[in-house]
């Protein structure tokens, strides 16, 4: 049985977009979270609208599901939740690493709020559309 991860990666239609592996994804996302610069953050959402732009699959679970696989040698604290969130079971240190680099956070880092989260009004960041697929 395929693995929902690989359902979710491979394009099977015939819309002129490349096939997608589940390597070419993982790639592709630590690809883009290596370019979000220290002190902007990306959301899973927005990651993920970037990439189906490209291979015309994946959503917000599939990035997280590869950050929290193979994420950890690209700087996945800078990839929050819509609500400027890092993952729960790594919020204080992902928002350690936040204020280190500068990030607007709504505590403005002037606490060392638990519950502080980016200020994506502020710190979005987006690929250059030269590096969109």
């Amino acid at each position: 049985m395929r693995s929902s991860w690989s359902a979710a990666t491979e394009s099977s239609r015939g819309d002129g977009r490349d096939r997608c592996t589940p390597e070419d994804y993982l790639e592709a996302v630590l690809d883009l979270v290596e370019q979000i610069p220290a002190g902007r953050a990306s959301t899973y959402g927005t990651l993920a609208e970037v990439l189906r732009e490209r291979w015309g699959v994946g959503g917000p679970r599939q990035v997280g599901t590869v950050l929290a696989r193979a994420g950890g040698a690209v700087p996945w604290w800078r990839v929050v939740n819509a609500a400027g969130r890092p993952p729960a079971h790594h919020r204080e240190h992902a928002l350690a690493l936040l204020r280190a680099e500068g990030c607007p956070l709504s505590d403005d880092g002037a606490a060392q709020d638990p519950g502080a989260r980016v200020v994506l009004s502020r710190a979005l960041w987006w690929p250059p559309q030269d590096d969109i697929g």
